[in-house]
This record gives structure tokens, sequence and C-alpha cells, in this order.
């Protein structure tokens, strides 16, 4: 591999760049470390796809490394003729460049012969798999970087099934990415042409009917937003792709008294209201809390940029305002679901719901208490799109439910991504249940832990940043696997599982063990005192993750514990 000044040095003379793109280069050539930073070494293609720092460079994401990757999943296509005569389709969000880097990607695919169905403008990423699905696509391109800032833009794959790859898909189109020179390895055609020769097809609005069809059908009681009338809900999609179909749904649903956060109902990359568009984080609600106050709703609802990820905040009584976590609404959306398919005799005696491994435990002992099976999958939706394919294929269990701790959650059949868009819907209809009987979503969460026991949950991240990032994050997990603590925070680690190799070890293990899913890279260490500690490398951000898990006799209990834990990350550093 070129080293990283001959790199530099091969796209500064590249006939291929514009006069723009040579001078963003040009201005650097003093500074050396920023000369590093973007040729060192490509973007890394993995099941998330790409994501990075807009910007030229091998280690940026720009027109250029958009066409090679566009390539490499191109070459792959061909390779089954049959498949990529299926075509793919290509969506977009709001951010920066999303809607040239699509443009850019469907002239790629066009000039490799695939058809390609291309959304008229910006939309939510589980419209996206829905469409994949709906059209009988060989696969779909994403250009997004979810709730990153502003800085950032993404490329996800997505399979024919409408899920992001799996690990051995991934790999393929990265060999061949990675074989594909960015500049002379191109094959593509001039965008107006390919329109006029039907290579690129336009595509939008009997799609969105489909798919709100398909998300109104997600709720289980909807007579229920008729009754509660009088319940006021704000709603902003931070600027992004949830801006027209999140309104409609809820309207169409019966939702009345809508107010959606004018500032943030305006499509704009550069996220000029937030930090942040993040639904996870309380702070990106401020101008939503601040039209709660004015109107006086009872739910506050967000969804992320590209509208897979929904947050929630409601008054808390006292005059502020509760952030719900990932983990709470998915416990609360579960418990839901059970009690009103239950009431509308619409559960199946076969039903199961499914969480990732860093999420909260409470949802097994909600779920089984009720019944239903629960089992784990890895970090990501690509996880449970496959496990949901396998109970499909088996016919063993029907899915009622699947979430995960970042605010992702599927309901329905029809995709097989996170879909705030559907999320949002029943969210609304759940906040009525409780209206109606004189409640709100707090006083439901305290009402599951007086019933299940208390839990809590926290993640720490730790910042890995700059040309040597992912080199320390290899090393921090190589050490905690060659010299696994032995407390954490004070507690006792009881035992350690490795999800790379499926190995378990222990002091009080007197017989072999083996994780039930391997192949990951993540260490779970489980503590004395109802405490679990999870690392895990961030696929998406230069990062890696402390999931902090505790179960006590009370929520102060709880609280302290994770305090406990999370000190010990800092010492990682």
């Amino acid at each position: 591999m070129p080293d990283y000044k001959s790199e530099y040095r091969k796209w500064l003379d590249s006939p291929s760049l514009d006069s723009d793109q040579w001078m963003e280069l040009d201005s650097i050539k003093e500074d050396a470390e920023e000369i590093r930073s973007r040729f060192s070494a490509p973007l890394s293609f993995g099941t998330a796809g790409l994501r990075g720092l807009m910007g030229m460079g091998t280690a940026r994401i720009n027109v250029h490394t958009v066409r090679q990757a566009t390539q490499g999943f191109a070459n792959v296509l061909k390779r089954d003729a049959a498949k990529a005569s299926k075509g793919i389709v290509i969506a977009y969000d709001c951010r920066n460049n999303s809607k040239r880097f699509a443009k850019e990607a469907a002239c790629v695919m066009a000039g490799n012969g695939i058809h390609v169905y291309l959304f008229d403008e910006l939309r939510p990423t589980p419209e996206l798999s829905f469409a994949i699905r709906r059209l009988g696509a060989a696969g779909g391109i994403n250009i997004t970087a979810s709730h990153n800032t502003k800085e950032y833009n993404g490329y996800k794959v997505y399979g024919s099934d409408g899920a992001q790859l799996t690990p051995e898909d991934a790999q393929r189109i990265s060999e061949q990415i990675m074989a594909t020179d960015v500049f002379s390895g191109i094959v593509k055609m001039h965008y107006s042409a390919a329109v006029t020769q039907g290579l690129i097809e336009i595509i939008g609005e009997s799609i969105d009917e489909e798919f709100l069809q398909n998300v109104i059908k997600c709720s289980i009681e909807p007579e229920l937003i008729q009754k509660a009338d009088d319940m006021k809900i704000v709603y902003t999609p931070f600027h992004g792709t949830g801006y027209r179909l999140v309104p409609e749904a809820l309207r169409r649903l019966g939702v009345k008294e809508l107010f959606p956060v004018p500032e943030q109902m305006v499509v704009n990359g550069d996220f000029t209201t937030v930090k942040s568009p993040n639904p996870e984080e309380e702070e990106s609600f401020a101008l939503a809390v601040s039209l709660t106050e004015k109107v006086g709703a009872q739910l506050i609802i967000g969804t992320d940029p590209d509208a897979d990820r929904v947050g929630v905040m409601v008054p808390d009584g006292n005059g502020g305002y509760s952030h719900i976590t990932g983990n709470q609404m998915g416990v609360l959306l579960l418990d839901y679901i059970l009690e009103a398919r239950r009431r509308k005799g619409t559960l199946p005696s076969n039903a199961a719901a499914l969480k990732t491994i860093v999420t909260t435990e409470l949802a097994r002992i909600v779920a089984e208490t009720n019944g239903v099976a629960m089992e784990d999958t890895f970090t990501g939706f690509k996880f449970i799109a496959e496990k949901i394919a396998e109970y499909e294929k088996s016919r063993s269990r029907e899915i009622i439910f699947a979430f995960e701790e970042s605010y992702g959650y599927l309901i329905g059949d029809f995709v097989r991504d996170k879909d705030a868009v559907s999320a949002s819907v029943l969210i609304a209809e759940m906040a009525a249940w409780y209206h109606l009987h004189g409640k709100t979503l707090i006083d439901a969460m305290l009402g599951i832990y007086e019933k299940y026991g208390w839990f809590a949950e926290s993640t720490v991240s730790l910042a890995v940043t700059g040309a040597d990032g992912p080199e320390n994050m290899a090393r921090i997990m190589q050490e905690l696997r060659r010299e696994p603590p032995e407390k954490i925070g004070g507690h006792e680690v009881e035992k350690v599982r490795d999800y790379l190799s499926g190995k378990i070890i222990g002091k009080r293990i007197q017989k072999r063990e083996k994780t039930p899913i391997q192949g990951a890279d993540v260490l779970l260490f489980e503590l004395a005192d109802g405490i679990t500690f999870i690392v895990r490398p961030s696929g998406t951000e230069p990062k890696i993750k402390f999931y902090i898990m505790a179960k006590g006799d009370s929520e102060k209990d709880c609280t302290q514990k994770i305090a406990d834990c999370a000190g010990f990350v800092n010492g990682l550093k």
C-alpha cells in the first residue's frame, strides 16, 4: 500500500479533481499531520458501510470515495446477472452533499448496467428498507450519517432483504473496493443520459403511500387516539427526513393536537438549531421543550436526521422534563404491545421479541414473565434482521417487537431496519392509553420497575481519535483480553464472556462454557451485585463504548452501582 505522502501526491496530481477539490488539498500541503489524517488509510467498509468526515482524501467521504464504494458494490452485484438485473434502490438524507453523493452513486451503478430506483428527494431510512423489499431489488444504498454532527456523512449498503449487510457480504464488497482504483477504476454514466435511457428511474409518492399504509397498520388500538383527543404532541425531525412522513402518519392515526417545531421542520444539513441532531441527547430537545411549555403538550417526539431512531421527553410533573432512555422506551413499548395485543386477542402463541446483548435485561424479564421468548443478538439491526429471517424460515417464532438501547425500534414486518416512523405512531398510541388512565410515560415506567424490579443502564464512551485511533482501540481490547480486571468499580468480576472467541472464563466456572453467539469484538464482564459491564468498539465512530447495566433494590442502589463502574473507564486512556 502506498504511504500517505504518495497517496496525497496522487490525489493532488489527479485530473479527476475539480478546482475546488484541488484547492482544498493544496491548502494542507504544509500540514503533515492533516495529510496523514486524510491519507494514512482508507475509510473502513464494514456492515454499516462507510462513515466519516466529509472532505478530500482516502479517509474522508467525498465524491471519489463514494464512486469507489459504489463500483465495489456493483462489481459484487455483477457476479450474479439475475440478481443484478433486479436493480437497486438509492435514498439519501438531509445532510450537505447527500443528494450529490446519491446521484454520483446512481451514475456509477448505471454505468455498470444496473438499474437504479432513485428517490426524488430525501427519505427516512426505513422507507428505503421498505422500497427494496417492495420493488424486489437486489439491494440498496443510503447516503446518511444518521445522528452524527454536520461534518459527517456516510454510505450504507443494504441487501435484498432490506437489511444492512452481513459481515460476509460486507467483506466481499470491501475486497472489491480495495481492488478498485479510486480514479481510474470507476465506470459511470452522465446523470441525464442514464435517466433518458431508463437506467435511473425516479421514485417517490407511490412508495410513500404504501409505506404509510403499512406504518398505520402497526397501531394496535387506534381508537385510543380518538378518545384521547385532548392529548397534545410536540414533534421535531431535527431538520431531517422525518419532517413530512412522521407528522402525516400521526395525523392519519388521528392525532389532532400535533405541534411540529417550526424551526426544525426546515431541512438543513448544518443543523443550525442544535449542537447535535441526536435524540439520545437531552439538550437537543431545547426548542421542543420551549414549544411544549407554550402549548401545554404531554409528549415530545424527536426523530434523528434519517428517521430511524426516535427519542421522547415528557413533563415530569414538577415543572421539568424527563428524557426517556432508549432502554426504558423499549421496555415500555414491549410491555404495551403485550398488554394491548392480549386485550385485542392478537398475541401469537409463539410470540418472541429480540434485543441486542448491550440492551437492558429488564426486557427479558418482562417478556418471559408474559410467556414470550426473548433472544439476544449482536449490536446492530442487521443481526436482528438475520434472526427474524431465521424465524420466518423455520416458522418457529413470530416476532412482535425488536429493539436496541440506542433508540432503535422495529414493530412491523415490512422493513428490516430501525423505524422511527412506525415507532412514533405506537409511542403516541401508548401515551394515549396512559393519558386516558391519568398517567404519564414516567408513571408507566415506575410501574414497570415496581412490578419487575429496579434496573438502570448507562453508556460511557471513550473517544479514540486521530490516525492512530483504530490501533489504540485494538490495543485497549487486547489488553482487556490479556489481563481482565479482577474488579471494576470495586465490584468483583465473576465471569468474562469474550464474544469474539466464544470463550467464557471465571473463577466459579466448573465446566467449559461458550457464549450462545460469537464472532463480534465484544467483552462482557459479569460482576457481583447484579452488574454487567460490556466493552465494544463502535462500528461507526472513533470510540469504544462501555455499557453498564445494574439491577438493584432501588433506583438509588442502581445509580450508585452505575457510578462505581463509570470511573473505571478513565483509567483505560
